[in-house]
């Protein structure tokens, strides 16, 4: 089985320095992993509308889609089926919006927080969304 998602880094620079908004979520063992804020698309959203509804949703903050970072292509199985999923990843420029996750309708996220991003590989629990993080990093240094 396929499924899509989307998501991203929604960027804000406060005193010259740019933070992103993560989320914490329990994995199925119980355990806190701090990753970036996504989810599915709905049928009749695009990539980028999903992007910036999930953001929204789990962190609070609201963004404008500005690039594309990239895509996570990932295998797992629940208890009946194995998944095939990928994960769009966007850089977003924050809006407005306040640091919540009263408006998680899914209520997965367990905490939110503004990390730098220049220290944000410290705080991300997967290598692939370090590697997504870093991509927005260069495209914030305009190296990408």
């Amino acid at each position: 089985m396929l499924e899509t998602s989307a998501g991203g880094i929604v960027v804000d620079v406060v005193d010259g320095r740019a933070r992103i908004a993560v989320i914490a979520r329990r994995n199925r063992a119980g355990r806190v992993e701090w990753c970036l804020p996504k989810g599915h698309q709905e049928a009749d959203e695009t990539l980028v509308e999903t992007a910036e509804r999930e953001v929204a949703e789990e962190t609070g903050i609201e963004g404008r889609v500005l690039v594309t970072l990239g895509t996570i292509d990932y295998w797992f199985s629940t208890h009946d089926r194995r998944v095939h999923k990928i994960v769009h990843h966007y850089l977003l420029e924050a809006t407005g919006g306040d640091l919540t996750i009263e408006n998680d309708p899914d209520q997965e996220a367990i905490d939110v927080a503004w990390i730098h991003l220049d220290e944000v590989h410290n705080h991300l629990t997967f290598p692939n969304e370090r590697r997504i993080a870093r991509l927005a990093w260069e495209r914030l240094a305009g190296e990408g």
